[in-house]
């Protein structure tokens, strides 16, 4: 087994000692943009919706995921979306707090509701979701809503597809991410591609790669990749380098579950084994993977040009996922950076 070597960057693992080291990090902060919602999810696994006794409410919504995960490895990160003036709003809106996120940039809409989504792991494997947002306060989010003043503070602004399906959300994403362009930050993308929500797949399709080609750093999975190239082979260089890379970007990833990842820049290509573990729920794996990687990244820029560090950054993050998957819920199991370090270790010595 080849060892995988960890640069270890940033500090404090401890949530109680974080406030000292986040007045110290804002040169390194990283700003999540995009949905915040609640998902319920069964009490018991392998049933459909339908089929489920009762449900269990808890935290979603990748952006917010990403901020948190960030924090909780040491690293300084904020928040901007929009919730419900309701109860549930205001839970998500402490959450960030009790994390340590900065939560500055949320709006409250008093018309609107924060967003649910019913999501069950089926017995065949696959997600189903039943989403209401008809319209949720996510997606009320107006451009003159936004703290300009955070976004320009943000070393990193990372950002999903999601806030693209309706406006005023879409606007308020595209004038955000021109802000945080012109301020010099790393324009970072998941698209996370969420079907259910979108009019069409064209138009999933076409919303998705509409601001495609303005991401510094994006992170796609093998679904995605044959879903954008419509049918293209995931694991084929040749269709990822000609139909997914563009001439601006600076590192593209590719996520393969437990096995992995792939990395294309202009310079360099390779791959990166990921940590075996025993997955008890897969929700967020995707969210701490990214928040591993850019709280590396936030850390030290010269990654991108660096392949030997770029790889120890992706074993960290592929670590950061492994761990999220031994626990239920993505942000109760986003790991502390203490405990990436010692799964490495322990992978390392196996």
């Amino acid at each position: 087994m080849i060892p995988i070597k960890l640069r270890i960057v940033g500090g404090g693992e401890d949530l109680l000692g974080d406030m000292n080291r986040k007045s110290a990090n804002m040169d390194s902060l990283v700003v999540c943009f995009g949905e915040f919602l609640i998902d319920f999810v069964p009490t018991v696994g392998g049933v459909s919706l339908a089929e489920a006794p009762a449900f269990k409410k808890a935290p979603g919504g990748a952006p917010a995921n990403v901020a948190v995960c960030v924090s909780r490895l040491g690293g300084s990160s904020a928040f901007i979306g929009k919730v419900g003036d309701d109860e549930f709003g205001h839970m998500l809106a402490n959450i960030l707090k009790e994390n340590y996120v900065d939560n500055t940039g949320m709006r409250f809409d008093q018309s609107a509701r924060t967003a649910l989504a019913f999501v069950t792991l089926r017995a065949d494997g696959e997600r189903e979701f039943l989403f209401f947002r008809h319209p949720s306060a996510d997606m009320r989010l107006h451009e003159s809503e936004l703290d300009i003043n955070l976004i320009n503070k943000a070393k990193i602004f990372h950002f999903g597809s999601i806030s693209l399906i309706e406006e005023p959300c879409r606007s308020a994403q595209l004038a955000a991410m021109t802000i945080a362009k012109k301020s010099g930050s790393i324009l970072s993308y998941d698209p996370n591609l969420r079907l259910p929500l979108w009019p069409s797949a064209e138009a999933a399709r076409e919303g998705i790669m509409s601001i495609w080609e303005q991401a510094d750093l994006i992170k796609v999975s093998e679904d995605e990749i044959t879903f954008l190239t419509e049918g293209g082979d995931p694991y084929d260089d040749n269709v990822v380098m000609n139909k997914l890379f563009h001439p601006n970007l600076k590192l593209l990833i590719v996520t393969e579950g437990s096995a992995g990842c792939r990395y294309y820049t202009k310079a360099f290509k390779g791959r990166v084994p990921g940590i075996k573990v025993k997955a008890v729920d897969t929700t967020g794996a995707g969210d701490a993977f990214v928040g591993g990687l850019l709280s590396s990244l936030a850390s030290d820029l010269n990654l991108f040009q660096d392949e030997k560090g770029l790889r120890e950054a992706l074993a960290f993050a592929n670590a950061c996922g492994a761990l999220t998957v031994t626990g239920r819920g993505a942000i109760p199991a986003l790991p502390t950076k203490q405990a990436v370090v010692d799964a490495l270790t322990k992978y390392n010595a196996s």
